[in-house]
């Protein structure tokens, strides 16, 4: 269930922009920032290179695409 939230013109610009790039909507857009952003302030140690990579793997674990590692 989605809630109108205001925000900035200055954040739907630069959302506007970045989502051109990263083939994503403006609302994607906004909510991918808000998603790091919320990860940032959860874990300050993690960088966002290594946030991103632990979102990446979170959507493959839900859309079922991943192998059982096994311990030799």
């Amino acid at each position: 269930m989605g809630t109108a939230v205001r925000v900035s013109d200055k954040l739907v610009r630069d959302a506007k922009l970045i989502s051109a790039v990263d083939n994503r909507s403006v609302t994607g857009q906004i909510e991918h920032w808000a998603r790091i952003g919320k990860c940032a302030e959860e874990n300050p140690d993690l960088t966002y290179s290594l946030i991103k990579e632990i979102l990446i793997g979170l959507e493959e674990l839900e859309q079922g695409k991943y192998t059982e590692y096994t311990f030799d």
